[in-house]
């Protein structure tokens, strides 16, 4: 809760009619409060393998810290990082046979939640039992259910398989983790409904975009093309993308994308994810992978998903600097280009509520088209003065650099 409280001095009374008059008429800026509970849903740790060490591994999320390891028969198991009996760090123990043992006081914890052995006791209490997350591996990702509400796994809302994923057909998966402070994950959500932010912050034109939301799935299908007066992010002219997105539950978003660069088309899976950390931060994770161009050597296809990454990378940091420099809204004041903001929001509420409390219009099929056609113009006019106005720089530095140098002597 904040408060400002200031004097205004002494004024006429027309100099107070019309402070009166602009503060009634102005927009007010509802930030909202922060969330109390993290989202019910599947949610991605990372790649599996690299928690096939045989060492415990320390995950932030849901307020806390999750303690990840391998046990003997090849299963990655999850728990709450901290031990029930004084609070000792998991993270910080070791594996013992199938169990991570507390560095603590040595109690051991199996992937079930319930405390194995205590070895300086004679029996282990019955409610000795901790926070198990169930785990599932999902196309080479260790992904986990939570639910405040402690329900059974709902296996029918998993990320689809993705055929070839995982084998000769696809390049390796480029995976990376981008920690995200003083800023809650809904900020990312929205960008599914977002067209105008892909034209200023990515640096390409949105020439179509569409929306549908239904289920537990949000989708965004989107053609764009690259701006040729910038670069960086997807800011090549020579690039076209077709792209078809969709959020399975609310941190697991699947990209599908087909890249054509200067008549050269390459299919690539991305994987855009998140974990919520706190109220206000959360961890970023994408992954990259290609379907390997036939005639290519794998030097070269490595080479391709590596690049591919970078850009996309580069469009996520392009965000995360918006993030960090913005103050949540939860009453934008939009126009009709802006898309389905507050349908999208809808959706995504249905996995901070109970489950007998989500609604038909969180689940509902919604769709909407945004039409991208004043947009457009209006943009290509833009890059032409751009473009226009570099010409012109760039000739009169040439022209300058082609002046006669000034002798200089040494008197």
């Amino acid at each position: 809760m904040f408060s400002f409280s200031a004097s205004l001095g002494t004024v006429g009374t027309d100099e107070r009619l019309v402070m009166s008059d602009t503060a009634a008429s102005a927009r007010a800026l509802d930030q909202g409060t922060e969330p109390t509970r993290f989202a019910r849903g599947w949610h991605c740790l990372g790649l599996a393998e690299t928690f096939r060490d045989g060492k415990p591994h320390a995950i932030p999320a849901f307020g806390s810290k999750l303690v990840v390891w391998q046990d003997s028969l090849g299963e990655l198991n999850v728990l709450d990082g901290y031990c029930r009996h004084m609070g000792g760090d998991l993270t910080q123990g070791s594996v013992k046979g199938d169990e991570i043992a507390c560095p603590f006081h040595d109690w051991r914890w199996g992937g079930d939640g319930r405390c194995k052995q205590i070895p300086y006791a004679r029996r282990v209490p019955l409610r000795a039992r901790t926070q198990k997350y169930p785990t599932i591996i999902r196309n080479d990702q260790l992904l986990v259910w939570h639910d405040p509400e402690g329900s059974e796994p709902d296996l029918d809302i998993l990320p689809p398989e993705l055929p070839g994923v995982g084998t000769d057909a696809y390049t390796d998966w480029v995976w990376e983790v981008v920690p995200i402070e003083g800023s809650n994950c809904r900020e990312l959500i929205d960008n599914v409904a977002d067209m105008a932010h892909f034209y200023y912050v990515h640096l390409s034109f949105p020439t179509s975009f569409q929306n549908i939301f239904e289920g537990h799935k949000a989708t965004q299908y989107m053609e764009s093309k690259g701006r040729p007066d910038v670069s960086g992010g997807y800011g090549a002219p020579e690039l076209f993308l077709r792209s078809e997105a969709t959020y399975y539950g609310p941190s697991y978003m699947i990209n599908w994308l087909t890249v054509d660069y200067k008549g050269f088309e390459t299919e690539v899976i991305l994987i855009n994810c998140h974990l919520p950390t706190s109220a206000n931060s959360f961890t970023l994770q994408y992954g990259i992978t290609v379907k390997k161009p036939e005639g290519l050597d794998e030097k070269t296809t490595a080479y391709i998903g590596k690049q591919y990454a970078k850009m996309f990378g580069e469009g996520f940091l392009q965000d995360v600097h918006i993030w960090k420099n913005k103050v949540p809204v939860q009453n934008p004041l939009l126009c009709e280009e802006d898309g389905p903001v507050y349908q999208l929001r809808r959706w995504y509420e249905q996995f901070y509520v109970d489950k007998a409390d989500v609604a038909p219009e969180m689940t509902d099929r919604f769709e909407f088209e945004v039409d991208t056609t004043k947009a457009n113009e209006y943009w290509q006019e833009e890059v032409a003065a751009n473009l226009a106005r570099k010409a012109e720089e760039d000739a009169a530095a040439a022209e300058g650099s082609d002046a006669t140098p000034p002798i200089m002597t040494g008197t």
